[in-house]
């Protein structure tokens, strides 16, 4: 998905003085004409089961919005209000979060905080004033437990952009990349380890405390909880090699948007030759931004970075796992005139460090209040599947009682303890948060609505309680949440 934004802009102002042109000559005429039916939609997604083409010989089946995927791309302008239509043509309730905006419970799309379903075969229509600026997306928020044709194990995941006020421009072109696998299973066995985060210290009480329940569990027979494996890799709903190619010129200077819309897994990205210049996480603009030879994305983060084009060739831009980029997570970058089939090269080897794009020396603002949150896992605790915990407590659908309640206006730090190995991408809805410390190192001026915790590892971030109402915390991973990993905050 490439997009040129000047020209886009340049069209929109002319649709605009079009649409007021036409308004006025309605209003001389009002007096006299029939009242007008309801205004058409901005925008209308459709949920339903499609077929879509991986590869050539690779279809699979799945829920996709209006046809396709990735979803289609949304744009939306910061502060302007706009109606969706929304119309359900499968058999289950559906919701449709709105992730990363700042917006009314009764839009966000979640049933915990209260979003009425979409019912099945049935239509909604909702409207809001997006924002905050910059890469959002939107994805289905259900859950499916052990139905692996549920929830974002299907292909309901589309990316919106909302333009800012001003736009800087520092750049020729916008490509928008969505990453996603597809063809899930079920499997019984220990984790992947996952070493790529920095800084890499672990808390040891929390690592003593995590193991010891693991052993304990292993040595009564229970044999690890279930975990989610993939058979197709995809970028824009293509396997490597099967979708059209990014088409570059030699000195342009190409800015990524990158979303991993994966259910369950952690994505990262490379391109031979080339570094990314990392201008925005999760949609908001880093203080720093900061070169780095590989993006590692968290499920549901999105980064927004800066590719100089100066290595011509014909390459692979793809994921450093040789089994993932084999099965399809990649797609070819050609440069004009150059010819011959892609290339790729083993990038650097690096950390990724979200201390590096906050701003040094000063510490965060200092909250009004702190909430302690320790996570835990109970091994295979429910029928095989991982139970999770916040502070020892399974989320229950059945009973929905906040577990934090807030005032209007204060600032909290949540003092996150992973008291498992697992790294967990932690999502607030409808508000930011501000990075604070990670593995003891204090940072400030990133804001994420994700962000991925290491396992054994202590994080703490901040946020203003600015936008009232049941809000929803979780671990982003579809088999964690699923299996307890939520809690509520409210606040009137």
């Amino acid at each position: 998905m490439s997009f040129d934004r000047r020209r886009l802009l340049k069209l929109g102002a002319a649709t605009s003085l079009g649409v007021g042109l036409a308004s006025l000559a309605a209003c001389s005429r009002r007096a006299s004409s029939p009242p007008a039916p309801p205004a058409a939609a901005d925008h209308t997604i459709r949920i339903a089961n499609t077929k879509i083409e991986l590869a050539p010989g690779v279809d699979i089946s799945t829920s996709t919005y209006n046809g396709q995927f990735p979803g289609p791309l949304l744009r939306f302008y910061e502060g302007r209000p706009v109606v969706v239509d929304i119309h359900n043509d499968t058999a289950r309730p559906e919701q449709l979060h709105w992730h990363g905006q700042k917006i009314p419970v009764n839009v966000d799309g979640s049933a915990e905080e209260g979003t009425p379903f979409v019912p099945p075969h049935g239509s909604r229509r909702i409207s809001f004033t997006p924002g905050p600026a910059g890469l959002r997306f939107y994805h289905t928020h259900v859950i499916a437990g052990s139905d692996l044709t549920a929830g974002q194990y299907g292909g309901q995941v589309g990316p919106v952009y909302i333009e800012p006020k001003r736009e800087p421009g520092r750049y020729d072109r916008e490509v928008f990349l969505t990453l996603k696998e597809f063809g899930p299973s079920l499997s019984q066995g220990g984790d992947m380890a996952m070493d790529f985060l920095q800084p890499a210290a672990v808390d040891a009480k929390l690592k003593a405390s995590g193991e010891a329940a693991m052993q304990a569990s292993l040595a009564k027979g229970t044999p690890h909880g279930y975990e989610v494996g993939y058979k197709h890799f995809t970028i824009n709903g293509r396997m490597l090699g099967h979708g059209e190619p990014i088409r570059v010129k030699a000195g342009e200077r190409l800015l990524l948007h990158v979303l991993n819309g994966s259910a369950t897994e952690i994505r990262s990205l490379a391109l031979p030759g080339h570094s990314f210049q990392v201008v925005a996480l999760d949609g908001n603009p880093v203080p720093t931004p900061a070169e780095a030879p590989v993006l590692w994305i968290g499920t549901a983060e999105r980064v927004s970075a800066i590719v100089a084009m100066n290595r011509p060739g014909v390459w692979v831009l793809g994921d450093v796992s040789d089994d993932d980029r084999g099965n399809g997570m990649g797609v070819v970058v050609e440069y004009a005139g150059q010819t011959g089939p892609p290339k790729w090269s083993k990038p650097p080897a690096s950390k990724w460090d979200y201390l590096r794009f906050g701003r040094t020396g000063a510490g965060a603002q200092a909250p009004d209040e702190v909430f302690d949150m320790t996570f835990a896992k109970d091994n295979a605790a429910l029928g095989g599947f991982n139970r999770w915990t916040i502070n020892g407590v399974a989320f229950s659908d059945k009973q929905m009682e906040p577990m934090f309640k807030l005032r209007k206006g204060r600032r909290y730090r949540l003092r996150m303890s992973n008291a498992s190995d697992d790294i967990h991408p932690i999502h607030l809805h409808r508000h930011s948060f501000e990075l604070t410390r990670i593995a003891g190192r204090p940072t400030a001026g990133v804001l994420k609505d994700v962000v991925m915790l290491g396992g054994y590892q202590r994080m703490e971030v901040d946020f203003t309680a600015d936008n009232p109402g049941r809000t929803l915390f979780h671990c982003h991973q579809q088999l964690h949440m699923d299996f307890g990993f939520m809690c509520l905050f409210d606040y009137a």
